[in-house]
């Protein structure tokens, strides 16, 4: 059996970050990202619970055009100047 993978620690207050930065509500995200899941996902995501999937991660960086390191990353910051609102 093998060792579970490290979660990214600073994960949830990123995507939090870009949520806020948008001034969306999480059932308003959701839709954003066009995502099928209950607004719900995304509360247990910021208080870091749960960990989205991949695809999901892929969809706020696409919607935030920002580089998939920046969520992954935990020394890197995300300049919120530079996401697009």
């Amino acid at each position: 059996m093998g060792h579970p993978r490290k979660r990214p620690r600073r994960l949830a207050e990123k995507l939090k970050q870009i949520r806020l930065h948008h001034g969306l509500s999480q059932s308003g995200l959701v839709k954003e990202l066009g995502l099928s899941l209950d607004y719900t996902f995304v509360s247990k995501w910021e208080l870091d619970r749960n960990e989205p999937e991949i695809s999901v991660l892929l969809a706020y960086c696409r919607y935030a055009n920002i580089p998939l390191e920046n969520l992954a990353d935990d020394e890197l910051e995300l300049d919120l100047s530079k996401i697009a609102s």
